[in-house]
């Protein structure tokens, strides 16, 4: 469905006023953007967002104004923007999503990154998020499936695989566990590694130095996102194959992603982000689910560990990096 089609069809079904739908003529919208690390202008959600807002008249600048907060003063960040009477918050993972949920409780919340938020306590149901927060969901468990079958592809012989996610984030926690669901299913182990400080990766790296997996996947949050170059190093350096969420990451050097398309969940979020600007209620708003995915390989890297990349995997990619 199209975004002015879904939006218009959500009016068209509200019973509101016309008046209480429109733009009100001389008001600036103001828009929260919260995560604990600033987001970058031309990362694919926020471009996305910015975009859809303006195909429906939200423009920055004329009428809407955007007004950003990271840091990992969380609740104290969430209260700042509750305060600055912003209309609606943007939130990028969990801890965001968490802290905005808490500390701003009148404040629409619409979050991204987050994990599955009916999971972690952040909304009631998908259908009825409840309280002040919807946004897009992550299928964490089929998506762990799949990134270990795309290994395994890769991998024949794949037995053990290890993990990195960071153990104080308690949707990246949830993510790695569907994921070490998904391996017994494979016959493949998980070794998890727990990272909850920058520090903690050479723990890891050394604990995986004493007997090498056969492969790695990082679950992507701030923390691991932060370090990846040294997860990248040390797969290269032991020639392990590595498979990643999100297609920026292999990009930056990774050997394989498997996930949503960023831009896509971007906009999700935009839509959701207009409905609220034009008076829905997120409770109202059922949490959406992201319906692109893709595949990503870079040959390079694979040239680098000596990996030869089946045909048949490559054929289903949606990118080869050469």
């Amino acid at each position: 469905m199209r975004r002015r089609e879904f939006i218009a069809g959500f009016a068209a079904s509200a019973g509101w006023p016309f008046a209480a739908r429109a733009q009100q003529p001389g008001k600036t919208y103001r828009v929260g953007l919260f995560a604990n690390r600033a987001i970058p202008d031309g990362e694919e959600r926020r471009k996305a967002i910015v975009q859809v807002l303006a195909e429906h008249g939200f423009v920055e600048g004329r009428n809407l104004q955007f007004e950003p907060r990271w840091g990992d003063d969380l609740a104290e960040n969430a209260e700042a923007l509750k305060a600055s009477k912003v209309d609606v918050i943007v939130t990028f993972g969990y801890p965001a999503s968490l802290a905005a949920k808490t500390f701003a409780r009148d404040v629409p919340v619409v979050c991204s990154g987050a994990g599955d938020p009916v999971a972690t306590g952040l909304a009631d149901s998908l259908a009825r998020p409840g309280g002040n927060l919807t946004g897009v969901t992550e299928l964490a468990t089929e998506l762990s499936a799949k990134r270990l079958e795309i290994l395994k592809d890769a991998v024949p012989n794949l037995k053990r695989v290890a993990m990195f996610f960071n153990a104080t984030d308690l949707a990246m926690t949830l993510r790695s566990r569907a994921a070490e669901g998904a391996a017994k299913v494979l016959d493949i182990s998980v070794q998890p590694l727990g990272v909850r400080e920058p520090n903690d990766f050479g723990n890891a790296f050394a604990e995986m130095t004493q007997s090498l997996p056969d492969a790695i996947l990082m679950v992507s949050d701030t923390l691991t996102v932060l370090n990846r170059k040294r997860i990248m190093e040390f797969a290269t350096t032991h020639r392990l194959p590595a498979i990643y969420e999100f297609s920026f990451l292999v990009r930056d050097g990774g050997l394989m992603s498997y996930g949503p398309k960023l831009g896509e969940t971007g906009s999700r979020v935009g839509n959701l982000v207009v409905l609220i600007l034009l008076g829905a209620r997120p409770a109202d708003l059922p949490l959406e689910e992201p319906t692109q995915f893709e595949l990503v390989i870079n040959l390079k890297t694979a040239k680098e560990i000596g990996l030869n990349m089946p045909p048949a995997l490559l054929l289903r990619a949606d990118q080869v990096i050469e």
